[in-house]
């Protein structure tokens, strides 16, 4: 156990160290604007630094190639155990308990966006930056940003890469070299970042709601900084910048390369996951729009269709961020973006859930068992956007698909043991599950995750986990076979 363990630590004190340096930037603000939270990051960025070095220096004779299984260890001890010493300034300067600082931290490490916090308007501007910097950073995955800038090329950097990007399809890589492929991804996702808080700021928003938010739109983070989101602004610019940028941060970033490498569009209609995507996307908003209309929740069409495209688009991709109450629609509305936000996202994006790709997998796999049923002795490969899919790929799906569905099924339940209604118990295994912030009921979008008690919260912990390493990577650390030399 000791030669399996001690390796992977070895790496993660150095994830440790080079995450207390992303501190800084609260810390510079904080020094900046003389708010209160100066003292929590000081405190904070010297306790992380120091317990990532300590750990370095004792197990530094353990260091070695890393193997797949490392890769699997580090990923899960990385995004299990960060979430502790990045809620350090929240649970030194905030009136939260440990676990409610460890969940608005994991919450924005996994781009969740789900919130224990109320009165983010009145925040120290530090307090507010950390907790966007944190979507950001985890939105990528911060194992790939340390791949992109360590020299840990040496240690296992592809076993490293392979566990952590979301998908199936995690064979695929836009260059023969991890680092580079990292890098690539790291400067397609800053450029958007920058290209959005720009457009943000032309939109009518200040620099530091255009950088928080413009963090929270790509990271699909659903962090605000204001108690009530979007909806605080009543900007039609700024919920159009938001919508493209969100749709944009839900495909994949390899497709984004594609397009910016070849200077065209071509890449998008080339995609499969991207054609589907805004085929929902477009179906659900309208349909959405005419729903609302009927039901006369809205006067108009293009009232209903300004509320129902921001929102649907932000739960759908995962976002979170919202301009209305929708838990205050018709009870069909908003269950259906919860549903939508299990299959929208893309593979390779910054979304969670079964992810579109899985989707078009299943649904051509149930039309090829539908046509062996009348014609037993056909043999049709299954492709998606006209590449061809292996089975094993097709099996892997499957067999997510229903650790999917059984994980959330056992943390609705939990929640319903703990006592919770069933819409909010669902809504928030679902939601977290999916890393897309607010459910309905108690945790809807007009209130917060602090309505539940600290059982409750550690569930919600662990939904966000499973759902931001795609169940699998989580699971397989209770498999004898992980263990074994």
């Amino acid at each position: 156990m000791k030669d399996i363990l001690l390796p992977v630590a070895h790496v993660f004190a150095l994830v440790i160290m080079v995450f207390s340096v992303t501190m800084l930037a609260p810390l510079i603000l904080a020094i900046w604007s003389l708010d209160a939270a100066l003292l929590s990051f000081v405190i904070s960025a010297v306790a992380t630094f120091l317990i990532g070095g300590f750990l370095w220096l004792t197990t530094k004779r353990f260091k070695r190639e890393l193997k797949t299984r490392d890769g699997l260890l580090l990923v899960a001890l990385t995004w299990v155990a960060l979430p502790a010493l990045a809620g350090l300034p929240l649970w030194h300067y905030l009136p939260l308990n440990f676990t409610r600082a460890y969940f608005e931290a994991a919450s924005g490490l996994t781009t969740t966006g789900g919130t224990v916090i109320s009165g983010l308007d009145h925040l120290p501007r530090s307090i507010n930056l950390w907790r966007h910097l944190l979507s950001w950073l985890g939105g990528m995955g911060i194992i790939v940003l340390a791949v992109a800038i360590l020299p840990l090329l040496g240690v296992g950097g592809m076993q490293m890469y392979r566990a952590e990007m979301p998908g199936p399809m995690k064979d695929s890589k836009l260059t023969p070299r991890i680092g580079q492929t990292a890098k690539l991804l790291w400067a397609v996702y800053a450029g958007l970042t920058a290209a959005c808080i720009v457009c943000l700021k032309v939109a009518g928003m200040n620099w530091f709601d255009a950088v928080c938010h413009g963090f929270s739109a790509l990271s699909l983070g659903g962090f605000s900084t204001h108690d009530y989101s979007i909806g605080y602004f009543k900007s039609l610019p700024i919920e159009i910048v938001l919508t493209v940028f969100q749709i944009l941060a839900a495909m994949n970033f390899a497709t984004h390369f594609l397009a910016w490498s070849q200077r065209g569009v071509l890449a998008y209609f080339r995609d499969a996951e991207a054609r589907a995507i805004l085929g929902v996307l477009a179906v659900s908003c309208l349909g959405i729009t005419l729903f609302l209309v009927l039901k006369g929740t809205y006067p108009d069409i293009p009232t209903a269709l300004r509320y129902s495209v921001f929102n649907v688009v932000s739960i759908a991709t995962d976002s979170g961020l919202h301009t209305q109450d929708y838990s205050h629609w018709p009870i069909f509305a908003p269950m259906w973006m919860m549903f939508l936000s299990s299959i929208v996202a893309s593979s390779g994006s910054t979304g969670g859930g079964v992810k579109m790709i899985r989707t078009l997998v299943l649904t051509k796999q149930a039309n090829r068992e539908l046509n062996l049923l009348v014609h037993p002795n056909m043999v049709r490969p299954l492709k998606v956007g006209g590449n061809v899919i292996a089975n094993r790929v097709v099996f892997a799906v499957l067999a997510f698909v229903f650790l999917y569905f059984m994980s959330l099924v056992a943390l609705t339940f939990l929640q319903l043991a703990s006592g919770l209604d069933f819409i909010t118990a669902f809504s928030a295994s679902l939601a977290c599950l999916n890393n897309a912030g607010p459910g309905l009921g108690l945790v809807g979008p007009g209130s917060t995750y602090g309505v539940l008690n600290d059982f409750q919260t550690w569930v919600c912990s662990a939904a966000m986990l499973l759902g931001r390493l795609e169940v699998f990577t989580i699971l397989v650390l209770f498999t004898p076979t992980l263990w074994r030399k």
